[in-house]
Parts: structure tokens; C-alpha cells; sequence
């Protein structure tokens, strides 16, 4: 009777133990990330890594707990709903789509997936989320305010360069909405029409017509060069920096990056951190929550960045009153 009450008590820890083990064993999630450059490119490197240093802040460990399904749109903003088809026939937790275009071919890809936007431009106006305080949807993240941004951006060039009367638009068409984009180019002629600016608009569809587009800027003479938000513009950053310093022309843009490679200027958020900061959301979705109730996060504080280096070599003079209000200065 001893024996098999012995071995009674041995099968039954046996049992208990593997039961314990499977209920605290760490469950590997499967998490798609969609990216708009090529993955060798610097610039989609420095936006992947943002996203992991957010997972590792928030204590997930590749290959322990978490595994990233990278897949990269080579800056061809048209191979996105296929990324995103790609990704839920893998079966992933969820997914990341980097901006709103990417966003926009997920939802459409499935509407059962979780999908976090971490840098939206307008997620109302493009259809991603029904309200920035009820997304409602199986979408949520973060906005940037980039395209409601470029009014500001028009008259702060304006207030570095007074005498600035004629700046080159560099646009990609396709960046957002249809509602969005429209919206972004009337504000833009409105405020350019109160500060007496003449806007030329150069269309780039991607990054094999960013050649042809210095040409076309050369030939209208413009007194400097504005880059309407884009992830795509965003990931070609290197080059339009090169574009404008051998056009020897002032360049303003959405983001700090911009200027860290020797663009004049930049009022925005900041990109990457919201990159980074999207894991959060991941992680409250991976921990039970739903999109729809996760609220859309707005910026509190929008940088502005200069570089006195290369306004030196385009012989310009910043005004002390903006030079004052800069986040960072460049020396």
C-alpha cells in the first residue's frame, strides 16, 4: 500500500511539474514589422533598431520571447499590400506598419490582426482610426503631425530667409490619403500666399526619379527647397540633403535627421522616438488590450533644429530670435 501511494505521490508531482512548466513557460511572440526603405540602408537600420530598444526596454528578448518578421518596401511604396498579405498568412501576433501608407495596406489586409501605426500622419483624415481618442478598429499608435506641421515649417524658412520668395517643393504624392494630401498642399499655398512665397511643386514618386527632380529645382531658380513629410523622402533623407548642397540651397524638412546630415533646418517630433515608443503600444496589446480602446498618442513638443554650419557655407545669417528658440544648433 505504501509502494503505490509512493508512486501515486511521484506521478503526481510528475504531472504537476509539467503542468507548472507549460503555464510559465514564455510565450514567443510573432510580431511583422513592415518598413518602407531597403533593409541594407542606413536610415531603415536606424528605424529598426528604434524599435528594438523599445522592446528591450519594456523587457522582451529576440529569439527568447519575441521574434521580428522584418519585411522592407526597398522604397517602392506600392509593394506594401503585399508586405502586409505577406505577414498575415505567416500568422503574426501583430503588426507594425511604420507609417500610414504601410497602416493603410494592412487594415486592408486583415481586420483581425492588431496593428500598430507608430508614425501616422493624419489617422482620422487617411481612414486609419475613426477618432484619436476611440480608434474603434483594429488599429492604433501614435501621429506625428507632420502634414499639419508644414504651414509652420513655410514660416519659420521664411523667418530664417526674409527675403526667400520663390521655394521648391519636394513632394511624394502618395505619402498619405488622398483628403490628407490635398489638405497639405491648400494649407501649404495658403500660408505661402500670406508670406508672399512662390511654391514649385516637384513630384517624386520614388526614390529613381530624386536624379531627375534636381534638374527641374535648377531650372526654376528657387531661393531654397521644402520637404513635404514622406516615409519615403524620409528613408532617401542622405540623398535630398546631397541634392540640396550641390543646388547650394537652404533646405527645411520634417525631422532633425535631415539636419544632422547637413540640411538648414527642421521643426517636427521626433521620428525614431516614435518608432520606439510604438512598442509600447505592442506590448499592451501582447498583455491583453485591444487597439480599438488604445487611444492614438499625439506630440507634446515639436524641436526645432538648425545647423549654423551650413548656413556658414550657404552665406547665410540665422536671426538671433530663431537662433534663440532652436532645440539644438549644429556648429
Amino acid at each position: 500500500m505504501r509502494r503505490r501511494t509512493f508512486l501515486g505521490l511521484i506521478g503526481g508531482v510528475s504531472l504537476w511539474s509539467t503542468s507548472a512548466w507549460a503555464q510559465q513557460a514564455p510565450r514567443v511572440a510573432r510580431i511583422g514589422f513592415i518598413t518602407t526603405g531597403p533593409i541594407d540602408l542606413a536610415e531603415t537600420r536606424s528605424s529598426i533598431a528604434a524599435f528594438r530598444r523599445g522592446l528591450r526596454e519594456l523587457g522582451y528578448v529576440e529569439g527568447q520571447n519575441v521574434v521580428i518578421e522584418i519585411r522592407a518596401a526597398d522604397s517602392k511604396v506600392e509593394r506594401f499590400p503585399g508586405l502586409a498579405n505577406e505577414l498575415v498568412n505567416l500568422g503574426v501576433d501583430i503588426i507594425v506598419a511604420s507609417n500610414s501608407l504601410s497602416g493603410r495596406a494592412a487594415k486592408q489586409a486583415t481586420a483581425t490582426i492588431p496593428i500598430v501605426v507608430p508614425v501616422m500622419g493624419d489617422p482620422v483624415g487617411d481612414g486609419l482610426v475613426a477618432t484619436l481618442a476611440h480608434p474603434g478598429g483594429n488599429v492604433t499608435g501614435l501621429t506625428f503631425l507632420g502634414p499639419q506641421l508644414v504651414p509652420k515649417r513655410l514660416a519659420l524658412l521664411k523667418e530664417a530667409l526674409p527675403s526667400a520668395s520663390r521655394v521648391a517643393i519636394l513632394w511624394h504624392p502618395r505619402a498619405y490619403g488622398e483628403q490628407t494630401m490635398s489638405d497639405m498642399v491648400k494649407e501649404t499655398e495658403a500660408a505661402a500666399s500670406t508670406l508672399g512665397i512662390r511654391l514649385l511643386f516637384v513630384p517624386v514618386e520614388g526614390p529613381d526619379e530624386l536624379d531627375m527632380a534636381a534638374p527641374r529645382i535648377a531650372a526654376e531658380h528657387p531661393d531654397a527647397i521644402m520637404v513635404f513629410p514622406s516615409p519615403m523622402l524620409f528613408t532617401e533623407r542622405r540623398r535630398i540633403v546631397d541634392i540640396a548642397s550641390k543646388l547650394r540651397l537652404p533646405l527645411i524638412s520634417m525631422g532633425k535627421e535631415f539636419v544632422e546630415l547637413g540640411g538648414l533646418m527642421s521643426y517636427g517630433a521626433d521620428i525614431n522616438d516614435f518608432i520606439r515608443r510604438g512598442a509600447a503600444y505592442v506590448d499592451k496589446i501582447l498583455k491583453g488590450a485591444s487597439p480599438s480602446d488604445l487611444p492614438v498618442e499625439q506630440p507634446t513638443k515639436f524641436q526645432l533644429f538648425l545647423n549654423l554650419k551650413s548656413a556658414r557655407e550657404l552665406g547665410l545669417t540665422i536671426p538671433a530670435t530663431l537662433l534663440a528658440r532652436a532645440d539644438e544648433v549644429i556648429e
